[in-house]
């Protein structure tokens, strides 16, 4: 059954939330994640493939372990919105929105009648018929966050419009397709690159939109603090994964040596 969104809940008090991609579809991981302390966990379906069960099993384990559950979809999916919604989403991630157009539609897919026209579903999230349907669809309708994330020059110059959309609860970066839109490939710290960021983040906050950011370094995350984002996302299950494997066999490997 829907559930409150604890991420939005912690915004709106002005609490600090961090989450991180999930690009291995794997329950326990998933479970991992939130028995770690993380947040929320964002299960990337863009990049990565996710039958619609194994999807459901995924958000179960999130919930499991009190870890919000949002996804990502592929690039103007509207099907995929639905599918991840009635999977049990407590947010849907857009990439790639460079207008208000897409931006109107994403949340058009994300939400009832009258902000949207989400198609009606008696499954999963109203408990199979525990919750009035009536009553679901106005609890949905104030929980379900939807997330635009800007990743190209065309959105950066556009911001204004696409936070102007109704029902837009947040921003996500995208330093990296950013970073290829600008002309300068994987150079996320690229002076183009971060004058849009803090652009973007300046626009968020005049619009009362919430931004969320991806810190590369410590130093990136106390900088984000001190401007008041209270939403961060700390990378992907993959890169940390392998960071921590790599370090674990080199702690063993470097006792050779002594």
């Amino acid at each position: 059954m829907l559930r409150p969104n604890e991420v939005r809940l912690a915004l709106a008090e002005g609490r600090t939330v961090y989450g991180l991609f999930c690009a291995i579809p794997s329950p326990s991981l998933v479970e991992m994640i939130g028995c770690a302390g993380y947040d929320f966990v964002i299960v990337d379906t863009e990049h990565t493939g996710v039958d619609p069960q194994e999807l459901e099993n995924l958000i179960r384990a999130a919930e499991s372990v009190a870890l919000t559950p949002f996804v990502r979809v592929p690039k103007g999916d509207s099907g995929a919105i639905l599918r991840a919604l009635d999977a049990g989403a407590m947010g849907v991630v857009i990439p790639h929105v460079q207008d208000a157009e897409t931006a109107r539609a994403a949340v058009y897919a994300s939400r009832y009648a009258p902000e949207g026209m989400r198609s009606l579903n008696s499954g999963r999230q109203p408990g199979f018929g525990e919750l009035v349907l009536t009553e679901y669809i106005s609890r949905a309708n104030a929980e379900i966050m939807v997330v635009v994330m800007i990743e190209d020059k065309q959105a950066v110059e556009a911001i204004d419009s696409i936070l102007k959309v109704p029902g837009i609860d947040m921003v996500l970066e995208g330093a990296a397709d950013l970073s290829q839109s600008y002309g300068v490939p994987w150079q996320i710290r690229h002076p183009q690159v971060l004058d849009a960021l803090a652009h973007i983040a300046k626009r968020s906050q005049a619009h009362n939109v919430r931004y969320c950011a991806i810190p590369r370094t410590p130093d990136d995350h106390s900088a984000w603090l001190e401007q008041g984002v209270r939403c961060f996302v700390l990378g992907e299950d993959r890169s940390v994964t392998a960071r921590a494997l790599r370090a674990h066999l080199n702690i063993h490997r470097s006792a050779e040596g002594s």
